[in-house]
């Protein structure tokens, strides 16, 4: 039994082309999970979450022999990780780039009131949202000062003073929107 160390560590694709693969599926997952599927309530951040979906794939492949060689799967997997690195940096450096890639907060309640334009251009039923209340220890919506969908998918909510919560406000569910 002997080991073709040349099979395993050779390179059967270009190195370039294995970039240019990973380059193009990196920013195509990217853009379709930044624009399409935006963010979901309480989820990690996109390009955390796209980094290591591919990174597995490519390992996976580059274990189980879908490429040729190890060495593939090591440059698709430095490409992958290099562009991951590199929005995180540029993102940090550049106010203008990190408005770009991430989302901004968004206004879910604002003094008690659903604001259900933005409900409805993030897909939150009021019934997401009355659960992430409840974890937050809020019981009716006339208690939130205000509930923000922030740029991680998570919900932080500021109760209102107990004394704001005396005005009397309808019923369960306000029919006042944005």
């Amino acid at each position: 039994m002997t080991v073709d160390w040349t099979a395993l560590f050779g390179f059967g694709v270009s190195p370039l082309e294995l970039v240019v693969r990973g380059t193009s599926i990196y920013w195509s997952l990217f853009l379709l999970f930044r624009f399409v599927l935006r963010r979901d309530i309480g989820s990690i951040a996109i390009a955390d979450v796209l980094l290591v979906v591919l990174i597995a794939d490519a390992s996976q492949n580059a274990m189980a022999g879908g490429y040729d060689s190890i060495s593939e799967g090591l440059v698709l997997i430095g490409t992958i990780g290099a562009w991951n690195y590199l929005l995180d940096w540029l993102s940090f450096h550049s106010p203008w780039l990190r408005k770009l890639m991430e989302p901004s907060p968004l206004k879910l309640v604002i003094d008690g009131r659903l604001q259900r334009k933005n409900m409805r251009a993030e897909l939150i039923t009021f019934e997401e949202l009355e659960g992430k209340l409840r974890e937050s220890g809020v019981e009716r919506l006339d208690q939130v000062a205000s509930a923000t969908l922030e740029t991680d998918g998570t919900i932080t909510v500021i109760k209102r003073k107990d004394d704001d919560t005396q005005r009397p406000r309808s019923a369960h569910r306000p029919s006042v929107g944005a």
